[in-house]
């Protein structure tokens, strides 16, 4: 297990006003090597609960637990943590700031102390992973990429820090369909790649489909369900009633199936309905 948190609670301006509770008796567990989904509707605490997975922020009262080390131990340096869970906030790209792309994905690796050659060869692995040509782009500036390369250039500098889990809030957010999918389709390669542990925060159910293997639900700053994207996805009234839906292509089927063609209904992808539409068209011309 890499992530755990045990009854954690996080309360904005406590003893204000504007006293909010965004995190309410958090439990979760994540195995190594795992894709999480975390979904819930706006303000439902999804980006608070992953900025307390690295330091960022500290929990009002519970504990967090990082490959074993917890956050409230005074013996645990919290550098270390932020080597092993990197966070990739929305938008990253406003984040850049180096002359040269080269420079912008080296900046956190030269900060660990490491050798040249070091640093040369994380940018380059990590420039390959996210599907960006080092030869061609190293001396670029980041500042002339269009926003899906951008992005790109965001998550290599967190990936050449290596770190054991990728955190990566709304990573598609404001990307034309075309970018959307070349920057899902690098995590994926990442995930597959590098075996790396990766929590993706989404508002689009059809990426969560198509990518994770488990999901968290977040619901009025708890966690309201959890399971394998076919089990709660196959739950979709209570989705519903927490202002969430479920792929459009799984409400198709399930549509399809009540007007009584013998389908099955939990598909998740588009890949998947063609080809139970297929064995059902077989099967009923076979017939």
């Amino acid at each position: 297990m890499i992530i755990q948190l045990k009854n954690v609670n996080y309360t904005y301006n406590p003893g204000t006003p504007f006293e909010k509770k965004a995190l309410d008796d958090v439990n979760l567990e994540v195995n190594e090597g795992e894709f999480i989904g975390l979904i819930g509707h706006t303000g439902s605490g999804k980006s608070t609960l992953v900025q307390h997975l690295n330091g960022l922020m500290k929990p009002t009262s519970g504990e967090i637990i990082i490959d074993g080390k917890s956050l409230s131990d005074k013996d645990t340096k919290m550098k270390e943590i932020r080597q092993k869970v990197g966070l990739v906030f929305q938008y990253p790209e406003h984040q850049l700031f180096e002359e040269t792309i080269y420079k912008d994905i080296a900046f956190g690796p030269k900060n660990l102390g490491l050798s040249d050659e070091e640093v040369d060869e994380r940018v380059r692995n990590a420039m390959e992973l996210v599907g960006l040509d080092f030869e061609t782009l190293k001396e670029r500036s980041p500042f002339e990429l269009s926003g899906g390369q951008k992005r790109r250039v965001a998550i290599a500098g967190v990936v050449a820090m290596k770190p054991k889990v990728l955190v990566l809030d709304e990573p598609t957010a404001g990307l034309d369909p075309r970018g959307r999918d070349d920057i899902l389709d690098e995590i994926r390669n990442l995930y597959e790649k590098e075996n790396i542990t990766i929590i993706l925060v989404s508002h689009s159910m059809e990426d969560i489909a198509r990518l994770v293997n488990r999901i968290f639900v977040m619901h009025k700053s708890k966690v309201a369900m959890t399971g394998t994207t076919r089990e709660v996805f196959s739950k979709a009234d209570q989705l519903e009633s927490m202002g969430l839906g479920i792929p459009q292509i799984t409400k198709f089927m399930r549509r399809f199936k009540s007007l009584g063609h013998d389908v099955k209904d939990d598909v998740l992808t588009i890949e998947e309905a063609k080809e139970e539409i297929l064995k059902y068209l077989r099967s009923n011309r076979d017939a």
